[in-house]
């Protein structure tokens, strides 16, 4: 090993020991998004068909007059797509934690970005 790659190699494990919580499961959550195929949330633009895997961090019921809505945030690691299915007060399986992968078109909402009634695939639990 030169002396490059060992720099590189202990370069790693202090990231990985002085790193927050926080950073380190996102970075596990972008790794994991890049092996399921999925686009980070960060890089899906306005108006793209996309695929994109993460953790459920939130799920809410909004109770509107003339359309209930359930929406869900989801987050890969590196920003948050909410999931928004409209008509829908419950789906079997859409909670909080739970990793999935979903796909649509993004729209941007309140400068946030939106998938509406997205195909979604539930990961089994770990």
């Amino acid at each position: 090993m030169s002396t490059d790659e060992s720099r590189m190699s202990l370069r790693g494990i202090l990231r990985r020991f002085t790193a927050s919580e926080a950073e380190i499961e996102a970075q596990e959550l972008r790794r994991e998004s890049a092996e399921s195929g999925g686009v980070l949330a960060r890089q899906c633009m306005r108006g793209q068909v996309v695929s994109v895997a993460g953790r459920l961090r939130t799920v809410v019921y909004t109770p509107r007059t003339n359309l209930p809505t359930l929406e869900a945030d989801l987050y890969d690691g590196s920003d948050v797509v909410t999931l928004v299915w409209l008509g829908r007060r419950h789906i079997v399986g859409i909670e909080p934690g739970r990793h999935l992968t979903a796909r649509g078109r993004v729209s941007v909402r309140d400068d946030r970005k939106v998938i509406y009634n997205p195909y979604y695939e539930l990961e089994s639990p770990k």
